[in-house]
């Protein structure tokens, strides 16, 4: 038997489109399609820029806002409109555009998607190890020139897997590269959460020192940082001047996070095997970056996460929570640290 309601849930929902098909679970629960209890839930949609024009009544009574769109502007309008907001969630699990001074000093909650997201950005890790341990570039030369020559490949067991950002997708390729037989060091804000990990052989904390001395370990570093103020710039060149020769550097967390043209030096120089990078300083990214003609560079449009539900499957996740946090459950699981800005 489920535990009895103890508060309602009047959730905001602040979306670019208020059809938007991906916040379809949402909108079902607020309708009372699901045994929260009959008008515990009830909710209103804004298009971007429309808060003003909706009930008074809706925006006095709204205790949770749902951001399936990321705009500090809109949230920040909320937050104002809103008086009695006790809990922000945010769709997706990087919070940095909706992040204000205004709601890092507001009393509420933040939450976010952690989690929804992490296996498939696993995959692609896993993937990109293989790519360059395997040389498949040169298979698709050697395939398009009809050209049957063995070369030899490297071994992804016994090889080291650094993790800068040891978080829910750190966790989730930690596992996987443990199946394939890797050593695997972390690096995180509190080493001390990682004691008794039996996925993370070593865990630095998240020093200058630290992360030379991880870059020095690793044969492929996977960046899954959030993007903060802290973390901007945090591999510069003088940590990419510590990394192995014919270290491979992977990113799946913010552009910003890798000094873009320190990385593209170490790059041309081949001071680093390769990257495969998802995520870029500026996206779309701009047609004359010198990414784009470097040959040993995996590059994708940061789309390593999107799966054809990924959005829908981030919504019913909020769902989850919601049901939850009516019944006394405030979310502890998916709480993001304001001032740390994850």
């Amino acid at each position: 038997m489920s535990d009895p309601i103890v508060r309602k849930a009047n959730v905001l929902v602040l979306a670019k489109d208020v059809k938007d098909p991906n916040n379809q679970p949402v909108y079902d629960l607020l309708a009372g399609d699901t045994n929260t209890g009959k008008g515990s839930i009830i909710g209103t949609s804004s298009d971007a820029g429309s808060l003003s024009s909706l009930p008074s009544s809706d925006l006095e009574s709204a205790n949770v806002l749902f951001c399936s769109y990321p705009d500090a502007e809109l949230v920040k309008e909320a937050l104002k409109l809103c008086p009695n907001v006790e809990w922000v969630h945010c769709r997706s699990a990087g919070v940095e555009h909706v992040m204000s001074e205004e709601l890092t000093r507001h009393r509420c909650r933040l939450t976010n998607a952690k989690g929804c997201f992490s296996s498939t950005l696993a995959e692609y890790t896993l993937t990109s190890i293989g790519y360059f341990a395997k040389d498949f570039p040169r298979l698709n030369r050697q395939k398009k020139d009809k050209n049957w020559e063995k070369y030899s490949v490297r071994e992804i067991s016994k090889s080291t897997l650094g993790i800068i950002g040891y978080g829910d997708i750190g966790k989730a390729s930690a596992k996987l590269a443990k199946a394939y037989g890797m050593n695997v060091l972390a690096l995180r804000r509190n080493p001390s959460l990682s004691s008794g990990d039996p996925l993370v052989d070593v865990c630095y904390d998240n020093s200058k020192e630290s992360l030379n001395k991880l870059m020095s370990e690793s044969d492929y570093v996977l960046v899954a940082a959030p993007l903060t103020p802290a973390t901007v710039d945090l591999v510069d060149a003088e940590a990419l001047s510590h990394a192995k020769q014919d270290c491979v550097i992977i990113n799946v967390g913010r552009g910003p996070i890798i000094n873009e043209g320190a990385l593209i030096e170490s790059l041309k120089s081949k001071k680093l095997r390769g990257a495969a990078l998802d995520v870029f300083t500026v996206e779309p990214l701009p047609v004359e970056n010198d990414m784009w003609a470097l040959d040993n560079v995996l590059l994708s449009p940061h789309n390593m996460d999107q799966t054809e539900t990924f959005m829908r499957e981030a919504a019913e996740s909020f769902c989850g929570l919601v049901e939850g946090w009516v019944r006394g459950d405030d979310a502890v699981g998916n709480a993001v640290d304001k001032e740390a800005g994850y």
